[in-house]
């Protein structure tokens, strides 16, 4: 497999402006739809969008500036050595995968992604684990580099340093290339925008992006099996929330008859604790503090879908 050098990452707007053109490790999980907190709705924006968009935030800075530290982690932990790959690659045999690594480990035919974690994602950690989007991410720069496996290393905050080994899935691999290959095809290429996932990124950007003019009308002929399929599951959820909502106050009950605040049962451990919380009294601030109510009054726009009979 021959790989293309493309660039170094030192230019940030360079960097971002060659990664519209493929579909980068980062993408695979939401191009999938497994990935939380991007949809596949977000990718097709991004890539087919004129403007290059340079985001930060701390979590991602965070990110940047422990990379080496967890990189020297995994050194101290393992005994290999890894060396920084300042370079794209794309892959021959599907042009449109590129992928840009962290490490990759001297003598193996293997990279290292290095990640840190807030302490209250740690169950999705336990025990070995790795969350989907990155075991999508790591399989597709083995599939970009034809590597035969990927190390992961993460800082999870205040809880430890760990690390695992992710072998080469062939099957796996030939269902993501399909997907990305589907969708670099069929919407990217085909500036035709994926359909939504119920994701609440699909959500923010559906509300971001389309606009209705106040009074117009339009035609929704079509629409009616999932339209009633919508209130169907509507009046489903809202008879589980009221299942659910009775068997928590039974088990509340239940404690309180036995004045215990902790019960064991044979495969769980349920507490009922109380705690305070503290909201700032909105009515009472703005009849008594208007100015400041007002100075503080923050405005956003949000939209809400109601569904009434013909």
């Amino acid at each position: 497999m021959i790989l293309n050098r493309l660039t170094s990452q030192n230019d940030q707007e360079e960097w971002l402006r060659i990664r519209k053109s493929y579909l980068t490790g980062t993408d695979a999980g939401a191009v999938c739809g497994m990935n939380p907190y991007k949809s596949a709705m977000q990718v097709y924006l991004d890539k087919t969008g004129p403007d290059i968009e340079v985001t930060d935030n701390e979590a991602m800075r965070l990110g940047r500036d422990l990379e080496d530290y967890v990189a020297g982690r995994f050194a101290e932990a393992t005994g290999k050595k890894v060396r920084k790959s300042n370079a794209m690659y794309v892959s021959d045999s599907h042009p449109f995968m590129m992928a840009n690594v962290d490490r990759l480990v001297v003598g193996e035919r293997a990279g290292l992604e290095c990640k840190t974690a807030s302490p209250y994602t740690a169950d999705r950690w336990k025990d070995g684990r790795v969350p989907e989007w990155y075991y999508l991410q790591c399989q597709h720069y083995m599939k970009v580099l034809e590597m035969d496996g990927w190390y992961l290393a993460v800082l999870i905050f205040g809880k430890g340093f760990q690390y695992t080994y992710l072998e080469r899935d062939e099957e796996m691999l030939n269902d993501l290339v399909s997907i990305e290959k589907n969708f670099w095809e069929n919407y990217i290429q085909a500036k035709v925008l994926p359909p939504p996932d119920g994701s609440k990124n699909a959500d923010e950007l559906i509300q971001k992006y389309f606009h209705r003019r106040e009074g117009a009308v339009t035609s929704m002929t079509g629409m009616d099996e999932q339209i009633t399929r919508r209130n169907e599951l509507a009046g489903l959820i809202k008879k589980m929330q009221a299942e659910q909502k009775t068997i928590e106050q039974e088990l509340k009950m239940y404690l309180g008859n036995a004045e215990a605040q902790t019960g064991i049962s044979d495969r769980y451990r349920v507490t009922w604790t109380e705690y305070e919380t503290r909201r700032v009294d909105a009515d009472r601030l703005k009849k008594e503090q208007p100015e400041i109510y007002k100075d503080y009054t923050k405005v956003q726009k949000t939209s809400r879908l109601n569904i009434q009979a013909a």
